[in-house]
């Protein structure tokens, strides 16, 4: 392994400590912790999709091509970005136009790096002995997944508005009784798509002939 590569180990695993450190500190004040936002998951819509997805991405795995991913990593991933993307999304966008920066907006960009990103390195490296040669484009692939299902998962519609993001309304953790997914098909239905794109890109590669006209 590099220099270069052990000291972004090195740099990253210590940006994780202390963002540990500091929630383990404090928790309750981080609303990722709040009763609110497990409310928040677990409209039917949003863990009912979850499990198409994860199942999906789990699904795909042998036949892909790519050998740093397998039915281990494709799980973990998928549970991390639903547990962590919505609530990460809102608070970086949230950080980002009022221009205040706070340890929420540190643990969301922690949380989003080591969902997209670290753990994949972190598993090849402890699975293969050495640090993944695809590092550097899992962050971008990875991450694009990530923030489009943070963004699917954060839809809602409120009642005089329409369909919206949640974490744009003052109480965006609160689940209003009226939030279905009827309501807003035709937003979520782009972020569907990407996450389709992408999968769909991959088993291309691997199988050719097949998609083929």
């Amino acid at each position: 392994m590099t220099l270069f590569l052990w000291c972004y180990l090195i740099l990253w695993l210590l940006f994780c400590l202390v963002n540990l450190i500091l929630f383990l500190r404090h928790p309750q004040h981080y609303s990722i912790t709040h009763h609110e936002y497990k409310t928040f998951l677990l409209i039917p819509w949003k863990w009912l999709s979850f499990i198409v997805a994860c199942s999906a991405m789990v699904i795909v795995v042998p036949y892909t091509g790519d050998p740093t991913w397998d039915y281990i990593d494709a799980f973990f991933m998928s549970v991390q970005t639903f547990v962590t993307a919505p609530w990460a999304v809102g608070i970086l966008y949230l950080s980002l136009k009022n221009r205040r920066f706070s340890k929420q907006t540190l643990l969301a960009v922690c949380l989003w790096l080591f969902s997209a990103s670290w753990s994949y390195d972190l598993y090849l490296l402890l699975r293969e002995g050495y640090y993944p040669v695809t590092w550097f484009s899992n962050i971008g692939a990875s991450s694009v997944l990530y923030c489009s299902a943070g963004l699917l998962w954060s839809l809602d519609w409120r009642r005089g508005r329409g369909t919206t993001f949640s974490f744009l309304e003052p109480d965006w953790l609160t689940v209003k009784p009226h939030a279905s997914f009827a309501r807003i098909f035709w937003a979520a239905l782009p972020f569907m798509l990407i996450t389709t794109t992408i999968v769909a890109y991959f088993l291309i590669l691997e199988y050719p002939d097949i998609f083929r006209l």
